[in-house]
């Protein structure tokens, strides 16, 4: 359950599990937390392959602040632009992916996937033998 899917990948996108997530399992959902640093929420895109597959996508192009002023040029470039990224991660049974959110704030992206309530448990009825 949440393992990076190793198998869906093009030649335009790099695999990238070197960005941190932090998955929390909380008792009404399950909450992704993803460092996402120099992206805003319009560069990501969040969406669910297969029915369970939770997919988390980046074009990774970051835009340049250009000066103000005309002939303004960098000196020095070192903040790498973000890659180009994907996660996918394998939701369990009980993930209800018709409830999902996504939030990006001060580079981090959160993503709450809701739980369907666990199924009733199965009433014993005990019958007296006559």
């Amino acid at each position: 359950m949440f393992h990076p899917r190793s198998s869906d990948h093009t030649t335009n996108e790099i695999r990238s599990n070197s960005i941190p997530v932090d998955i929390l399992d909380a008792p009404k959902d399950y909450v992704f937390y993803m460092d996402v640093p120099g992206l805003s929420k319009s560069d990501i895109q969040v969406t669910v392959e297969d029915e369970n597959t939770l997919v988390i996508k980046s074009g990774g192009k970051r835009k340049r602040e250009d000066g103000d002023e005309e002939g303004c040029k960098y000196i020095r470039l070192e903040r790498k632009a973000p890659q180009k990224l994907i996660r996918k991660f394998r939701l369990p049974e009980n993930a209800n992916v018709s409830a999902i959110t996504a939030k990006c704030e001060n580079g981090v992206l959160t993503v709450v996937v809701g739980k369907h309530p666990p199924p009733p448990k199965p009433k014993t009825v005990e019958v007296t033998i006559s």
